[in-house]
């Protein structure tokens, strides 16, 4: 009866998602390869593989890379988002944005520079720069 438990693995195991709640600090950098919800604070850096979600209540004191991400909360810190980036008209971000694509709702705040594009362009010219 034990074994069969122990064996099958997890559904979904590996598509996971990491959720800092309201009311949680985290702080340091973050790394994940699953989607983040972000409803606390966090200061230091985050970086995902997948989508990120930053809530209404959410207070961010960090550098930012993810897949993509829709903000409502604050960003204090360069977004860096390699597909969609979602600013919703509760989000305010306070740093340079860098994105493939962009959404901004009314109301949201931008404090920065904004670049669109291919996200990896520029690190691709500085490689070949050093050849």
């Amino acid at each position: 009866m034990f074994k069969d438990k122990k064996a099958s693995p997890m559904p979904n195991a590996a598509a996971g998602e990491t959720i800092i709640a309201q009311g949680v600090k985290v702080e340091g950098d973050f790394h994940s390869n699953g989607d983040v919800v972000i409803d606390g604070e966090v200061s230091g850096s985050v970086e995902t593989a997948k989508s990120l979600r930053i809530g209404e209540t959410a207070r961010i004191k960090a550098d930012v890379h993810a897949q993509n991400a829709v903000i409502s909360g604050l960003v204090e810190g360069n977004l860096v988002v390699d597909q969609m980036l979602e600013l919703l008209s509760t989000s305010k971000v306070d740093g340079d944005i860098t994105t493939g694509r962009i959404s901004v709702a009314a109301g949201a705040q931008i404090n920065g520079k904004l670049s669109m594009g291919a996200v990896s362009e520029p690190e691709e010219d500085e490689a070949s720069e050093e050849e």
